[in-house]
């Protein structure tokens, strides 16, 4: 059964709430520079950030820009790089988190700032969905400013290997291994895939197009079992699709898996739309250099994350900082900065004109009541950091004994 757009931003997202931390006002200060930590780093993320910046420098003259990315991993790398600093009282100004239960353990530990008061200034709660704010939202407190919506649950191909092939993209896992067999004849690789990270990407997919979008988010609100005959059934299911991969030499980053599509040594590659913004990178054409589908089995569903910035307690310029957030939160930053990073706004009122080729569509479909949407796992929404590291844990192990029990059951027990 369907679920509403609004209705699981709000659900999907309401495990958020914890215990409230103090909250603290944010202060203006005269600061001329402010660091900002992301992980755009790479080839189609680094070129949305450029537009970004070069916005927040027109809105903000005399204020430096102190880029503090930390490249690779879908931030799993700068992640790490991060924690050591807050928990060493070295916190950047301002630093990037996906929204949802990624962020759970900073609020906890109350490395980030309430944004209420920024919220009420800018007049942010009318232009975001609903259910975005009541996403954000953890007892009555907002801790980040979301600049984006990104879609996780899609498989990107090659218009002219399918066409030699003569296929069209799969509508189901099922379909995909059949056409696997015809693919690897050719001497092709199915499915390209790159390291850990994009393994797990693909697991959620995989279990999104097989159990549906309903038993998918029961998967992480404790609805569904994990240990049940229709997930195990799933989890083979995955088994069998990444033995289509080039798994046993991924490529070191999605950049390089995705090439093997675009350069054909690969048929597909499952990942999400920032994918648009680095195949134009490399000069190609929507529908002409590439193409794109939901991921099989998951037409008019919307696995969602969304990329966020924060103010940190004790950010060296606090000021600075709160000019970033406003920026990350305006429709012309959001305008500047989604059509280079192949995503859509999170603002209800920005240009639409802006947006085209694929993310014509994905404007579309996000903002139509009946897309049905889903939390990523690999990308923070649904998943805090204990139980996601779990989760990596068992994942490592699963690729390699194809055990779906007892991936299954350490799942469940990463959790408690």
């Amino acid at each position: 059964m369907g679920v509403s757009r609004r209705g699981v931003l709000a659900a999907g997202l309401a495990a958020l709430a914890l215990p409230g931390c103090g909250s603290e006002a944010v202060t203006e200060a005269p600061d001329r520079k402010v660091e900002v930590f992301s992980w755009w780093a790479g080839p189609g993320e680094k070129e949305g950030l450029e537009a970004l910046v070069a916005d927040f420098a027109r809105h903000n003259a005399g204020i430096g820009f102190d880029n503090a990315a930390v490249a690779g991993g879908a931030g799993t790398i700068a992640r790490s790089v991060l924690t050591t600093r807050l928990q060493n009282d070295d916190p950047p100004d301002s630093y990037q988190i996906h929204a949802g239960r990624e962020l759970a353990d900073d609020i906890r530990r109350g490395y980030v700032e309430d944004l209420r008061e920024l919220y009420t200034e800018q007049s942010w709660l009318d232009k975001l969905p609903d259910g975005l704010v009541q996403a954000i939202t953890v007892d009555g407190a907002i801790y980040c400013v979301p600049v984006n919506i990104h879609r996780s649950n899609l498989l990107w191909y090659n218009p002219k290997i399918l066409a030699g092939l003569d296929l069209t993209p799969p509508s189901t896992w099922a379909d995909f291994l059949t056409q696997a067999d015809t693919i690897a004849r050719r001497g092709l690789t199915p499915l390209s895939i790159g390291p850990a990270w994009t393994q797990k990407h693909l697991l959620e997919n995989v279990l999104l197009g097989q159990l549906g979008a309903q038993t998918y988010a029961e998967l992480w609100t404790g609805g569904a079992d994990w240990e049940g005959p229709a997930v195990l059934a799933a989890l083979r299911m995955f088994t069998e699709v990444l033995a289509r991969t080039d798994a046993a030499t991924p490529a070191g980053d999605w950049q390089p898996a995705l090439d093997k599509v675009v350069d054909g040594g690969a048929a597909y590659n499952c990942m999400g739309d920032w994918a648009d913004a680095y195949l134009r990178t490399r000069g190609l054409v929507f529908t002409e250099g590439y193409g794109v589908v939901a991921s099989p089995g998951t037409d008019r569903v919307y696995n969602f994350l969304s990329d966020s910035f924060t103010l940190p307690k004790g950010a060296p310029h606090p000021g600075a900082a709160r000019k970033w957030l406003v920026e990350c939160g305006s429709v012309s930053g959001q305008d500047a900065f989604n059509p280079r990073k192949g995503s859509v706004p999170a603002r209800t009122d920005t240009d639409r004109s802006k947006y085209t080729g694929y993310l014509a569509a994905a404007v579309a479909e996000w903002a139509d009541e009946g897309t049905r949407v889903v939390g990523s796992l690999t990308h923070g929404v649904v998943a805090d950091a204990a139980w996601s590291t779990a989760i990596d844990a068992a994942l490592a192990a699963f690729v390699q004994d194809k055990d779906a029990a007892r991936f299954a059951r350490a799942v469940v027990a990463g959790r408690r």
